[in-house]
């Protein structure tokens, strides 16, 4: 069922979507990298139980980040580029208006 959201056009949501869905690739491959650089370095049970605790730590920093809610997606989308996950060139395609307060929350 195709229901375009008050506010966002079809291609914007399509954009919405893709940006998303490449920050949160990128997240995931800087995680997979960081449990790498830590898994080289275990050591005995209690570095296995950091790396755990670290890998769950860090499942709900990615899971609270990454909320793709149309209401909160501007706000998502600014602290993505904040974290350089996302590059304000790759939200091509949405409004102005929506550009702009996205490039202007990301500043603070």
């Amino acid at each position: 069922m195709d229901i375009t959201l008050v506010g966002w056009t079809e291609e914007e949501q399509t954009v919405a979507r893709v940006a998303f869905e490449q920050a949160y690739t990128r997240a995931v491959a800087g995680l997979i990298a960081a449990i790498k650089l830590q898994a080289v370095e275990l050591a005995g049970a209690e570095a296995v139980w950091q790396l755990h605790d670290f890998i769950s730590i860090q499942r709900h920093v990615i899971e609270g980040r990454f909320d793709f809610r149309f209401e909160g997606l501007l706000f998502t989308f600014a602290s993505l580029i904040k974290e350089g996950l996302l590059q304000p060139e790759e939200l091509q395609g949405l409004d102005a208006e929506k550009l702009g307060k996205i490039t202007a929350m990301a500043r603070f």
